[in-house]
């Protein structure tokens, strides 16, 4: 795509399936590591990644050649095939389905850098589904309870 020129900030939110508890600090900045590799062959840059034992927060400077729905679907097919492979749960590890993905501008970058830093601390106080319906919310994003709160079948 040459003489095409973006400058495109996106957070990425995903859960495990059923938000279960299952990613451990043992093993975590491993997991991070791996998808930090993933985002960086797909060519997107990596600004951030943490989250807690139930689902991830990560800031990417997004490059337009590849659909956000795709890149969604490889990380987490291939993060999931990763933590199985080395058996890090006792049981199959898999994410839910869907995601969220929000926009900033470049002025917003240091403060959601910081609150992605901060997402231990963050949940101390809130829970995953209030953060997720609240950046729903501020972002008017129409949303149906039932695809949050999934509950196993």
């Amino acid at each position: 795509m040459g003489n095409t020129y973006t400058k495109l900030h996106i957070q990425l939110i995903f859960a495990v399936k059923y938000r279960r508890a299952l990613i451990q600090k043992s093993w975590k900045d491993e997991l991070y590591k791996y998808i930090t590799g993933i985002i960086q062959s797909e060519k997107h840059k990596l600004m951030i990644i943490n989250g807690v034992e139930d689902h991830i927060h990560i800031l990417i400077g997004y490059r337009p050649h590849q659909a956000l729905s795709d890149l969604l679907k490889i990380i987490k097919m291939r993060s999931s095939t990763w933590i199985n492979e080395r058996k890090f749960t006792n049981s199959r590890f898999a994410w839910q389905e869907g995601f969220a993905a929000f926009s900033y501008s470049h002025s917003d970058l240091k403060r959601v850098i910081r609150y992605i830093e901060n997402q231990e601390e963050h949940h101390k106080k809130k829970k995953f589904t209030d953060e997720y319906k609240s950046l729903l919310k501020a972002f008017d994003v129409d949303y149906d309870d039932k695809y949050i709160l999934k509950e196993p079948e």
